[in-house]
C-alpha cells in the first residue's frame, strides 16, 4: 500500500507542469523569506538607530568584507556552480552512498580550507583592512581590524552550514533551508540589543557569529536526520572522485565570485575616502532594495535550479528552455512592480525603516537617494540570479566569469568617473550600470545556446508587466500627494499611513490591470498557490516524502 501511494506520487510530480512545482517551492522560499527580510530590517532600524550612520557602523560593515570573501569563494561557488548539479545527479541515479560521501568530503575541505585561510588572514588583518579601508583614520582602524578577527569564526559555521543547505535544496527540503537565514538575523540582532549592552560596539561582531551558528546547527542536524553522517576522513576526501569533479567546476565559478567580491571591495575601498557614514549609508540602501531581489529573483532561481540541473543533465533543450522562461517571466513579474514602488515610495520607506535615533534627515536624503538609483537596475540584479544559475545547470561556469570581468570593468570605470562628481550616489549609479551590462551579457550569449529562449512570450510579458507596472506607480503617486494634503508628515504613523496606503493603491491597480491584460504569471502563480492548499487528497500524498520537505 504504501508502495502504492509512492508510485502515485512520484508519477503525479514527474508529470506535472515543471512551473508549478517551482512556484510551490518558491513560494516557501518567499514566505521564509519575508519573514527573514523583516527581521534584516528590524535589524538595520536597530543599527541606524543605536549608531547613525557614522564610524561604528563604517567599521562593521567594512568588517564583513574579508570573511563574506572566504565564504563566497569556497561555498557559494562550490553549491551554485557544482555541489548541486552533481549532488542532484548521484541522488537521480539512485546513487546514495555516493552522494553522501561527497557531501563529506566537500565539508572536510571546506573546513580544513576555511580554518587555514582565516588563521593566515586574522593574523595580516591590520595589512589587509588598511588596503580595504585606506581612508580610516587609525582608531577607526583598530576597532575594524578587531571586528574582522571575531567575524572570521562565522564562515566556518556558515560553510559547513552552506553545504548542508545544498543537499537540502538539492532534496527539494526548501523548509529548513528557508528558515535558517531568520536564526542568522536573529542572532544579529541579539548581538545589537544583549551583546552590545554588555561589551559595547564589538557585540555586533559575536552576534554575528551567534547567527551563523544558529544558522549551521539547524541545517546540520536536518541532514543529519536525512541520514548524513559526518567522519572526519581527509586523504578519503582528497580521494573521492565527485570531490574532484566539484573541485574542476567551481573553479572558474570562484574565480568569477573573487570579481564580484572584488566590486564590494571597491566600493568599500572609495566609501573609506567620503565623509563618515558612506559605507553604512550605502549598505542599508543595498539592504533595502534587496528585499525583494532576495524574496524572488534569488527565491525563485533557487527552487528551479535543480529542475535546470536535471534538464541539462537529461539534454532535455525544449524542457529547459521552458522552466527558464516561465520562471524568467514570473521573477519579472514580482520584481518590476516592486521596484516601482519602491522608486515612488523610497523616502516614506527610508523614513519608516530606518529614520529613529541617531539616524537623522541627512543621512535619510542620502539614503534615499541611493536607493533610487540602485532600484532601477533591481530586474537585472534579479534575472542574473536565474541567468547565472542556467550556465551553471549546464555546467559551464567560464561563461559567467568572463562577463563578470567585463562589468567589473565597466563598475571600476564608473566609480573613476563619478566618484568626485556625486561622492556616494557614484557608487550607486556604477552597481546599477554594471548589473544591466551582467544581465544583457548574460541573457546574450544563454540566447546564443538556443534555437530560441521562448523570446516571444517573455517580450509580450514584460510589456504588459511594464504598462501595469507603470498604471501602478501613477496611482501611487497620486494617493502619496492626497494623503500628504490631509495628515501631519512630521510622525512616524503619518508617514506609515501614507507607504501602507499608498502601496495598497498600486497594488489594486496592479492586479486589476495585470487581470484585464489576462497575465499568465499571474494566473500562473494564482493556480499554483490554490492548487498547493486546495488541492486535497495529493496533498496527502506528497507529504509523505520529500516534497513533505518543500
Amino acid at each position: 500500500m504504501i508502495r502504492k501511494i509512492l508510485k502515485d506520487k512520484y508519477k503525479y510530480i514527474t508529470h506535472s507542469r515543471p512551473t508549478e512545482s517551482v512556484i510551490s517551492a518558491a513560494f516557501v522560499i518567499t514566505v521564509a523569506g519575508v519573514a527573514s527580510n523583516f527581521l534584516g530590517l528590524i535589524r538595520d532600524r536597530l543599527l541606524a538607530s543605536t549608531f547613525g550612520a557614522g564610524d561604528t557602523l563604517d567599521v562593521y560593515y567594512a568588517a564583513f568584507r574579508i570573511p563574506d570573501l572566504i565564504y563566497n569563494l569556497l561555498i557559494l561557488g562550490a553549491l551554485s556552480a557544482a555541489f548541486i548539479p552533481v549532488f542532484t545527479g548521484l541522488k537521480s541515479h539512485d546513487k546514495d552512498d555516493e552522494a553522501w560521501k561527497l557531501t563529506n568530503g566537500m565539508v572536510n575541505l571546506a573546513a580544513l580550507s576555511i580554518i587555514i585561510l582565516s588563521v593566515v588572514f586574522a593574523v595580516f588583518a591590520p595589512l589587509l583592512m588598511h588596503v580595504i579601508t585606506p581612508g580610516f583614520p587609525e582608531n577607526k582602524m583598530g576597532q575594524v581590524v578587531l571586528f574582522t578577527r571575531i567575524m572570521f569564526l562565522s564562515p566556518l559555521f556558515l560553510g559547513i552550514s552552506g553545504i548542508m543547505g545544498g543537499v537540502l535544496t538539492s532534496m527539494k527540503r526548501f523548509l529548513i533551508y528557508s528558515i535558517a537565514p531568520l536564526l542568522y538575523n536573529l542572532g544579529i540582532i541579539t548581538g545589537i540589543v544583549l551583546f552590545v549592552r554588555l561589551i559595547g560596539p564589538i557585540g555586533l561582531a559575536w552576534g554575528v557569529v551567534f547567527g551563523a551558528f544558529m544558522h549551521m546547527a539547524l541545517q546540520y542536524l536536518t541532514v543529519k536526520h536525512l541520514g548524513y553522517d559526518h567522519r572526519w576522513d581527509f586523504v578519503r576526501s582528497f580521494k573521492d572522485k565527485n570531490v574532484r569533479r566539484v573541485a574542476r567546476l567551481m573553479l572558474p565559478r570562484m574565480t568569477g565570485i573573487a570579481i564580484n567580491q572584488f566590486n564590494l571591495m571597491v566600493i568599500t575601498i572609495f566609501a573609506s575616502t567620503l565623509a563618515a557614514g558612506s559605507l553604512a549609508i550605502f549598505n542599508f540602501s543595498q539592504n533595502l532594495q534587496s528585499v525583494p531581489l532576495s524574496v524572488f529573483g534569488i527565491s525563485f532561481s533557487i527552487a528551479v535550479f535543480p529542475a535546470l540541473s536535471a534538464f541539462a543533465a537529461k539534454g532535455d533543450k525544449k524542457n529547459f528552455v521552458k522552466s527558464f522562461s516561465e520562471t524568467f517571466r514570473q521573477i519579472l513579474f514580482f520584481v518590476i512592480p516592486f521596484s516601482v514602488f519602491m522608486l515612488v515610495l523610497r523616502a516614506q520607506i527610508v523614513r519608516v525603516v530606518l529614520g529613529a535615533g541617531k539616524f537623522n534627515w541627512h543621512d535619510t536624503i542620502l539614503t534615499f537617494q541611493c536607493l533610487g538609483i540602485l532600484v532601477f537596475s533591481l530586474f537585472a540584479q534579479s534575472a542574473v540570479q536565474l541567468l547565472a544559475r542556467a550556465f551553471y545547470a549546464m555546467q559551464d561556469t567560464k561563461t559567467p566569469f568572463y562577463i563578470a570581468v567585463v562589468t567589473e570593468a565597466v563598475n571600476i570605470l564608473t566609480v573613476i568617473l563619478l566618484i568626485n562628481k556625486v561622492q556616494i550616489l557614484g557608487l550607486a549609479i556604477a552597481f546599477s550600470l554594471s548589473s544591466v551590462v551582467q544581465m544583457l551579457l548574460l541573457l546574450f550569449f544563454l540566447r546564443s545556446r538556443f534555437d530560441n529562449l521562448d523570446d516571444k512570450n517573455i517580450i509580450k510579458s514584460v510589456l504588459r508587466i511594464a504598462l501595469a507596472s507603470f498604471a501602478a506607480g501613477l496611482g501611487i503617486q497620486g494617493a502619496k500627494i492626497l494623503v500628504a494634503s490631509v495628515v501631519n508628515l512630521n510622525t512616524f504613523l503619518a508617514v506609515f499611513a501614507q507607504l501602507a496606503i499608498s502601496s495598497l493603491v498600486g497594488f489594486l491597480i496592479f492586479v486589476g490591470i495585470s487581470y484585464a491584460l489576462k497575465l499568465e504569471e499571474l494566473m500562473l502563480f494564482k493556480e499554483s498557490i490554490a492548487r498547493k492548499f486546495f488541492r486535497g487528497k495529493q496533498v496527502i500524498l506528497e507529504s509523505t516524502d520529500e516534497v513533505s520537505g518543500i
